[in-house]
Parts: structure tokens; sequence; C-alpha cells
């Protein structure tokens, strides 16, 4: 067993500023003058720089790792990202998901855990939206515990 109920909620706020765009873009290899260069993204359609995509990939993703793994051994199967709107630089986010499903899988030795996902800004403006699967098993501890 997990402690992982349908209908569970988690979220937290991000602020994405021009120095976490660059930096990330930069790790990631995204070298898009719109995450790099102020001039060129002043004169692009969003008159700013933005978010890459997969800096909101990421930190949607380190969310979701970060609460299931303290309900067992945590492993993302899939994912679909949809991104709605870009992220100009000084915006703040939360990042929420809710667990759509739980449901037990024996052959896999846990639960598969399908979570549904959104980035908003304080206005509720929607930037991002996700959906996912993952298969929590529960940690060795619990294992142990439960036969005894």
């Amino acid at each position: 067993m997990i402690a992982v109920r349908a209908g569970e909620r988690f979220h937290k706020s991000v602020r994405i500023d021009a120095a976490s765009i660059r930096a990330f873009a930069t790790l990631c290899g995204d070298m898009n003058p719109l995450h790099h260069d102020d001039g060129a993204a002043a004169a692009g359609p969003f008159g700013t720089l933005i978010a890459s995509g997969p800096q909101l990939v990421s930190l949607m993703l380190g969310l979701d790792a970060t609460h299931l793994s303290q309900a067992g051994l945590a492993l993302g199967l899939g994912f679909d990202f949809k991104f709605v709107k870009a992220v100009p630089a000084g915006t703040t986010l939360t990042i929420e998901w809710t667990v759509a499903r739980v449901e037990h899988k024996p052959s896999l030795a846990g639960y598969i855990v399908a979570v549904e996902g959104t980035m908003r800004d304080a206005q509720g403006e929607l930037y991002v939206s996700a959906r996912g699967s993952n298969l929590v098993r529960p940690h060795a501890g619990a294992k142990a515990r439960a036969a005894s």
C-alpha cells in the first residue's frame, strides 16, 4: 500500500526570471535567442525573454517526482505536455498536480499513479497543462513491516 489517493493535490510556486531562463536554456543546449538575447527577444513576438519548454517541463516533473517519492519508489512512465502560452521573464507560476487515479499493478510490484497538472499565474492564466503516469512502489521498509 502507498499513501497516495485519487483527488490528492500538490503544488508549489516558482518565479521564472531572466537569469534562470538563460541558465537552464544553456544547460539543456537550447540556444534559441528568445531564451538568451534581450535584443532579439524584445524584437520577437513576446517582447521579452521567454522560458524554454524544457525548463517548464523540468519544473513540473521535479515536483511530481519529489512528491510521489515521499510515498514510495517513484518512476515516471510517460507524460504529455501542452504549451498554451509563452512564459515571459519575471512571471511567477504555480505548478499544481492532481492525482487522477491510483491503480494497483501486481505485475509491476506497485501502483500506477495517473496525474494531471497545470502551470498558472496568480490571475489563473494557464501556461502549461500536462498528464502523466508514474509507477510507485512501496518503500522496502514498508514491505518488511507488512510481512511481520
